[in-house]
């Protein structure tokens, strides 16, 4: 049996790529540190990680590749303290999102432990373009 994958349907060019995207997306599915997702009217959205016990410096935001990171590494702590339960977790995490074409972090901000991200979908404008028609037998684009 074939296996039909969307990128090779004939009517959708170009969308090749969405396949892989949507490989990309089901790998950041661990579950540290909870997040939130809230929907701001009407272009707008806010990610929220918890991440209490991270100062700003342990944490990195960058956009790669149409992919939205965060990063946290807390320094190593003091050797000599004896824990006789340890339930804060301080370990380093890696949280990605991708983004779709069009959406854009606006900022972020530390409150509480709660890392703020607020991101807007720019509506693209409408462009109409004609297409010249050669009469060129035979003639190719490459």
């Amino acid at each position: 049996m074939t296996k039909m994958s969307l990128g090779s349907h004939p009517y959708l060019l170009g969308f090749d790529q969405l396949e892989r995207l949507a490989e990309r997306a089901a790998k950041g599915a661990e579950g540290y540190p909870p997040f939130n997702i809230e929907h701001i009217a009407p272009n707008g959205f806010r990610i929220t990680l918890a991440v209490a016990g991270f100062a700003e410096e342990d944490l990195a935001i960058t956009t790669e590749d149409r992919q939205l990171v965060i990063r946290g590494r807390q320094p190593e702590g003091e050797d000599n303290r004896v824990f006789l339960h340890r339930g804060i977790a301080a370990r380093a995490f890696q949280r990605n999102f991708v983004l779709a074409d069009g959406v854009e972090v606006m900022g972020a901000g530390l409150d509480n432990g709660l890392l703020n991200i607020d991101l807007r979908r720019v509506t693209p404008h409408q462009v109409v373009r004609s297409i010249p028609i050669s009469r060129k037998e035979g003639e190719r684009l490459e």
